[in-house]
């Protein structure tokens, strides 16, 4: 092993298994990050001050938002691998884009089926769409955390050849050299950062200005994936779209970099909409609110 280099921590993928049945760590990140952020915005819903004259999901609608999002995850999530990551693989042998065992999930795929999923339940419950994808924001970093947390765990994803830094890991899969950690690089960027920047934007705004959370949270992600790109490996079936390394010198760019243009726009015109007060709900959703807080029907 070189001598700046750290052990990797070799965990098995696998939790425990009961016959056929395999129980790994990366589908535990799954389902805690799901029913994490169910918890939490179960509170989140239940403080009638952050949400002013907005109306207010119950938590009927939460519990049945659980549901399309994790859907909307998945099924995104899968989508998006074939269409951005592998879609030539997939075009030649059809049938393995069901074979979700593989491993293959995309975050901006997974971030697109979530954001459907919302839209759609907001939409058959008559709810503000804006303000329910300000929940879902709120609490999508701790998943982020958890699944960056499993793909160290697992070994992938790993980072560039970092040989002068001394907490370089050799992978078990990343060849002779010691690379960077970004798995945990981006962790703590998209996760316990991102975390943190977006608690603050529902302190400071809460829901009542529908978009503000969701704003932070696309401007976040896309820069702290965008940073940490610099650090991670380029997927091996596309490498570099541009150049022959990504750095601040040469120039370069990944697929994640390249999805994550889209996201910080989006989530700069979103921030200015709401912060402007367009985003705002109109006279009849304000209405319910107002009946919301009174407990009854007028």
């Amino acid at each position: 092993m070189p001598v700046l280099a750290i052990p990797f921590p070799v965990i098995d993928p696998v939790i425990f298994s009961i016959g056929p049945l395999s129980v790994r760590w990366y589908a535990l990140a799954y389902i805690v990050g799901l029913v994490g952020g169910w918890l939490y915005a179960r509170r989140l819903i239940a403080a009638p001050g952050l949400w002013g004259d907005v109306r207010r999901p119950t938590r009927a609608d939460l519990d049945d938002m659980l549901v399309y999002v994790a859907l909307g995850v998945v099924l995104g999530g899968r989508i998006g691998y074939v269409l951005f990551y592998n879609f030539h693989e997939y075009l030649a042998d059809p049938l393995s884009i069901f074979a979700v065992w593989k491993g293959g999930m995309s975050f901006h795929g997974g971030l697109a089926g979530a954001l459907l999923g919302v839209c759609l339940l907001a939409r058959q419950r008559k709810l503000p769409a804006l303000a329910m994808c300000d929940v879902a924001s709120a609490v999508a970093p701790i998943g982020l955390f958890l699944g960056r947390i499993a793909n160290f765990i697992n070994g992938e994803l790993w980072g560039r050849p970092a040989p002068d830094v001394p907490w370089a890991m050799v992978f078990p899969y990343g060849g002779p050299l010691p690379r960077h950690p970004s798995q945990l690089y981006e962790a703590v960027g998209e996760g316990l950062l991102l975390f943190v920047a977006v608690s603050i934007a529902v302190r400071l705004a809460g829901f009542r200005r529908p978009g503000v959370v969701s704003g932070v949270f696309a401007i976040g992600y896309a820069i702290a994936r965008t940073v940490c790109e610099f650090f991670r490996e380029p997927d091996p079936q596309l490498g570099f779209l541009l150049g022959r390394s990504v750095n601040f010198l040469e120039g370069g760019l990944t697929m994640g970099m390249l999805l994550c243009i889209p996201v910080f726009i989006a989530g700069v015109l979103l921030l200015w909409l709401a912060l402007s007060g367009r985003t705002r709900p109109a006279g009849p959703a304000r209405a319910d609110a107002a009946q919301q807080k009174t407990g009854g029907a007028t």
